[in-house]
């Protein structure tokens, strides 16, 4: 008698330069048992798959990678969503939502037809308007359905800290909230250092200033126009951002991300998704966490909020 094993099965929707990141991150994180890519390019998903599924001999655990449909969105715990019109150089990411609104209006019709039951992670930009949309237009829960949010952000930011102080970033504990885009801001009232505030570190060396912590926020909001306009497109670190929520969701890992949920209320704002520090585990989304901001903190957060809800105004409709 043939058995079938129960095997981990995570679909990625959009072979671009973030989703090929994303795929071959994946190949070498061990997190799943089957890959399948999802392109409207049907030829550059069998691509991707092929040079894929010829590294896996390296891989540390069996793998298989196929380009597919979205029927095959069906017996997936995860979808990943990259798809989407790029950001072009002098583009913000907020010009991008009318076309952007009408490519995930389509994908979730298919996805969902397909008896689709699981979780899913938008990355395509602008990314809080788009998870919003994918969790209006797939009658999902809205613990399931979430942004990448300010994770990257808040990477960019921790990486930063750790060369200015000198320390492991993976020991600078620091948040980017709101947007991911122009409006973020870096909640430095719960940033931690080694254990140390912001003000305690600032207070006890003169070789660090408030300055130079501006400037590094300025750094992070602003980073991807550096980098398009240096290579073109960001796509390595947003694989990497993604492998993680992926790794949080299938470990049921009880994590805490900056990830684009939704807000029912928390800092005062409800209705839409924003870059939020929430616990991840195997329901997706199982708490949002609300930090003490300082007024000024919150009156960005506000703000930031109010710039996503009038610019997906006029695409909820």
């Amino acid at each position: 008698m043939e058995l079938h094993a129960k095997v981990t099965r995570v679909a990625l929707v959009g072979a671009g330069a973030v989703g090929s990141s994303f795929a071959y991150q994946m190949t070498t994180a061990g997190l799943c048992e089957e890959l399948v890519i999802i392109d409207v390019n049907k030829a550059k998903a069998e691509g991707e798959a092929m040079d894929l599924n010829h590294g896996t001999p390296f891989s540390s655990s069996p793998m298989r990678i196929w380009a597919g449909d979205y029927s095959d969105c069906k017996d997936s715990e995860v979808i990943v969503i990259t798809a989407g019109a790029p950001q072009k150089p002098g583009e913000t990411r907020l010009d991008l939502v009318a076309k952007n609104a009408l490519i995930m209006k389509e994908m979730m019709r298919q996805i969902m037809e397909s008896g689709f039951d699981g979780i899913i992670v938008v990355a395509s930009n602008p990314v809080d308007i788009m998870a919003h949309l994918a969790w209006k237009y797939s009658g999902l829960p809205k613990s399931r359905v979430f942004g990448s949010g300010t994770v990257l952000d808040t990477a960019r930011l921790r990486q930063m800290l750790g060369e200015y102080f000198h320390i492991d970033s993976r020991n600078a504990h620091a948040y980017i909230l709101g947007e991911h885009g122009d409006t973020e801001f870096a909640a430095w009232s719960n940033s931690r250092i080694y254990g140390k505030t912001i003000d305690e570190l600032l207070a006890e060396d003169d070789l660090y200033s408030q300055k130079d912590l501006d400037q590094i926020y300025i750094n992070v909001r602003d980073a991807a126009y550096h980098i398009i306009e240096r290579k073109g497109a960001t796509y390595y670190a947003i694989g990497l951002g993604l492998v993680r929520i992926v790794r949080a969701i299938l470990g049921n890992e009880n994590c805490i991300l900056t990830v684009g949920a939704h807000v029912d209320g928390q800092y005062g704002i409800s209705g839409i998704h924003i870059g939020v520090p929430a616990i991840i585990n195997r329901q997706g989304v199982r708490e949002i966490i609300e930090f003490s901001l300082t007024e000024e903190e919150l009156k960005k957060f506000h703000h930031s909020a109010e710039v996503l809800r009038q610019t997906m105004e006029p695409v909820l409709h």
